[in-house]
């Protein structure tokens, strides 16, 4: 993973947040986390691609792939995966939560 890269992209997300000049109607927000929801996502099935296709070619004998390459893309993958699932299980507690609220 990309340190500086996330971080750049964290420092440009604080910039357009504090760059609105309206509040967000509830629809708006609703669908930019969708978006970046399913960018996530799709970040993460690309990693598990790329650990796929990275083991795959180290198995027939790639020489140009090494088996640290492969552990490395595999380990990104896995990391990636379970902070997925975190999220997740976090998002499914605080719907639990706000479902669970007395009206």
């Amino acid at each position: 993973m990309n340190i500086n890269g996330l971080q750049a992209e964290l420092q440009a997300m604080k910039l357009e947040a504090g760059n609105t000049s309206r509040p967000a109607t509830g629809q708006q927000v609703s669908a930019d986390f969708g978006a970046l929801l399913g960018d996530a996502i799709k970040s993460v099935n690309g990693l598990q691609a790329q650990s796929s296709e990275l083991a795959t070619r180290f198995d027939q004998g790639d020489r140009s792939v090494s088996l640290s390459d492969v552990m490395i893309a595999r380990n990104k993958s896995s990391v990636a995966f379970e902070a997925t699932v975190q999220v997740r299980n976090k998002m499914v507690e605080a719907y639990k939560e706000l479902m669970n609220m007395p009206v």
